[in-house]
């Protein structure tokens, strides 16, 4: 086996995993004369071809394509190795991703008292409705709302959740109050495009699913809409707790459906047993506990009459 330098290697992760020299060159700070330069010399002792140069663009060779998977591989498990030595175990960066729905309706009201408590940690919060790559990134864990599946992750779950529709005081102020299917489905139903939402469907039936809004691609501008009187927002209750006792979202019916999705807590297996992912996990278990529940917490049984 040949030897191959561990700079030839980085180099050709940085520009295979953005087909492109400049890019990569960017992405390692050197001139793209460098970067061709460790991609030729890799090539001369690979004697393999690993990309094809076009005027405008690179492509790899089925050489290039085969290499790469176990080139990401390698240099992710030397960054986590060097990570676990180099850093302290207990204190400093702890770098967490949540969805910015999470981080802005439930995290953040109670974020002040992480940081009183936990001086020595500092938490940096990656707020990002996209799944971790954590192979690729500096993320210690995850925050998400689903099934509580992650291939390859270990997954803690932090609190089950409850389906209900919330609206502004005076759209129904603007229309009366609702008391039957027929009400409710004159008002549009804002959501966002999800099976997290299957549990209420099949309770209230299929005929509440039909909406325009589509357009909005996040649960802060879903509840937005529904404050500014759009419609009624399919929602949350750890999302939209905070907003009902504040008066700004009422319920329009009481009905409450439980999710079959929880908020789950998510970390590679090298990290979560972590000292500060431990602290930062159990902190949020510990706020979870005193999260009460909607009074209907059990869900309902039956639909509108």
């Amino acid at each position: 086996m040949p030897t191959i330098p561990l700079n030839a290697l980085r180099t050709f992760e940085a520009v295979a995993s953005r087909l492109s020299f400049s890019r990569g060159a960017e992405a390692l700070n050197v001139s793209p004369a460098a970067v061709s330069s460790q991609v030729r010399a890799l090539e001369q002792r690979l004697k393999q071809t690993l990309f094809l140069r076009h005027a405008r663009q690179v492509e790899l060779t089925k050489a290039g394509r085969k290499l790469l998977p176990g080139v990401q591989r390698g240099l992710a498990e030397l960054r986590q190795a060097v990570e676990l030595v180099t850093q302290d175990s207990t204190e400093g960066v702890l770098n967490i991703s949540m969805m910015p729905s999470f981080l802005q309706k439930w995290l953040m009201p109670r974020l002040v008292g992480f940081y009183s408590s936990e001086p020595n940690i500092d938490l940096r919060i990656n707020a990002d409705n996209a799944l971790v790559d954590f192979g690729q990134s500096d993320m210690h864990a995850a925050v998400r709302f689903g099934p509580g599946n992650w291939p390859g992750l270990e997954a803690q779950k932090l609190a089950d959740d409850w389906i209900l529709p919330v609206c502004s005081k005076r759209l129904l102020e603007r229309t009366g109050p609702i008391k039957t299917s027929k009400d409710f489905r004159k008002h549009e139903l804002l959501f966002l495009e999800s099976d997290m939402w299957d549990p209420w469907f099949r309770v209230m039936g299929r005929s509440t699913r039909d909406s325009r809004w589509s357009m909005l691609n996040d649960s802060i501008s879903v509840l937005m809409a529904a404050e500014q009187g759009e419609g009624i927002a399919l929602s949350r209750w750890s999302l939209v707790a905070r907003d009902i006792e504040a008066g700004r979202l009422v319920r329009p019916i009481d009905a409450v459906v439980k999710a079959e999705w929880s908020s789950y807590f998510v970390a590679p297996p090298h990290y979560f047993n972590l000292p500060k992912v431990v602290t930062f996990r159990e902190w949020l278990l510990d706020h979870f506990s005193q999260f009460d529940s909607p009074a209907q917490a059990g869900g309902i049984n039956t639909a509108l009459s």
